[in-house]
């Protein structure tokens, strides 16, 4: 409203008779609106990768729009509804508003030679984009990769619904939910026999704010390269990209379990890869460092994926740099190491 206001008044002052001023008009928005539908086009299409995404396929519990005549003292309503869906359905409004914005500004020009509207939408248009959820994750978040902790659509997972929150579904019937939460999860598995696969997805859907302790405790030398039945997810992959609390040390004591870096899920990722791509620096370090799993020495690093990605490649994709650094920093030393060892070992053979 603070920019839609000045800019009206501004374009009220442009000469519309002026064929000079419609002709720049007309270029500066075709060039405004081609920008904007191409970039649609490719929130869209990042959008679809990420759904996709078996991590992603998930339910979340979304606020629907504020109606501007809604009682301030009624329950927070939250709609359920699957993140990979959303993801979709919010990539295809933006290219349907972006079109429609387009027919209703060129329908008024060409019908009623309006020209204020051009004027209009083109300062208005790279604003109103900025505003949309996916394009701000996409240009000013890092993308939409590990969408569990960024929550874009400042969406509810189960555990965070209160009982002043009211669900509902897709047609708008109230949903009763049986709340689920990391605390029951601990429970459950003390009191009743679960599937260790269970345990282990359930604590990936919960990501940062899961307690990590009904798994550690779930862990044995038997299951610990356990690999889930659609993905191939490991338990330290699980640790690698969850991005809760304790993670490196329950890293390292399935290390001492026995936990083998080295297998390969689905996509052909090996546990640095899922460092890499969640961007977790700390992770990808215990994975390298000598004392614990020594991934250098067993080439974790070299590992490519079905697309032909190392860890390095992937983590500078997904714009985790730090993650790349690090273990750019572990050859390197290792290099250096090796370096002085030879040197060490040609004064002693002079000598």
């Amino acid at each position: 409203m603070f920019v839609m206001l000045p800019v009206m008044l501004a374009a009220r002052k442009i000469d519309g008779e002026d064929p000079n001023v419609v002709f720049l008009l007309r270029c500066a928005y075709g060039t405004v609106q081609a920008v904007a539908f191409l970039l649609s086009l490719f929130v869209y299409w990042k959008a679809a990768g990420a759904a996709a995404e078996q991590v992603n396929n998930r339910i979340i519990y979304v606020s629907p729009p504020p109606q501007p005549l809604a009682d301030p003292n009624a329950k927070k309503t939250y709609q359920e509804k699957k993140l990979s869906d959303h993801l979709k359905a919010q990539a295809r409004s933006l290219i349907g508003s972006t079109l429609m914005g387009i027919v209703m500004t060129v329908g008024l020009h060409v019908w009623k030679n309006m020209v204020m509207g051009l004027a209009i939408q083109s300062v208005m248009a790279p604003f109103n984009l900025i505003e949309n959820a996916l394009v701000k994750a996409i240009l000013l978040r890092g993308g939409l990769s590990d969408l569990a902790t960024k929550k874009i659509f400042d969406e509810k997972t189960r555990d965070e619904i209160t009982e002043d929150d009211e669900v509902t579904d897709a047609q708008g019937q109230i949903v009763v939910l049986k709340k689920q939460t990391s605390k029951a999860l601990k429970e459950n598995a003390k009191t009743e026999t679960r599937p260790f696969e269970e345990v282990l997805l359930d604590t990936w859907d919960l990501g940062a704010e899961a307690d990590i302790v009904p798994l550690m405790e779930a862990l044995s030398k038997k299951n610990v390269n356990y690999q889930t039945s659609e993905n191939g997810w490991t338990p330290v992959m699980i640790m690698c990209g969850l991005g809760a609390k304790k993670t490196i040390s329950a890293m390292r004591q399935m290390k001492t379990l026995g936990a083998d870096p080295t297998l390969l899920d689905k996509e052909g990722w090996n546990a640095l890869h899922w460092a890499a791509f969640h961007g977790s620096a700390e992770a990808a370090k215990v994975l390298l460092d000598k004392d614990d799993f020594d991934g250098l020495a067993i080439g974790l690093h070299t590992v490519t994926d079905k697309e032909g990605k190392n860890a390095i490649t992937l983590a500078r994709d997904e714009g985790n740099d730090d993650v790349a650094e690090a273990i750019e920093e572990a050859e390197n030393l290792t290099k250096s190491t090796a370096q002085d060892e030879k040197t060490d070992e040609g004064l002693r053979k002079r000598k």
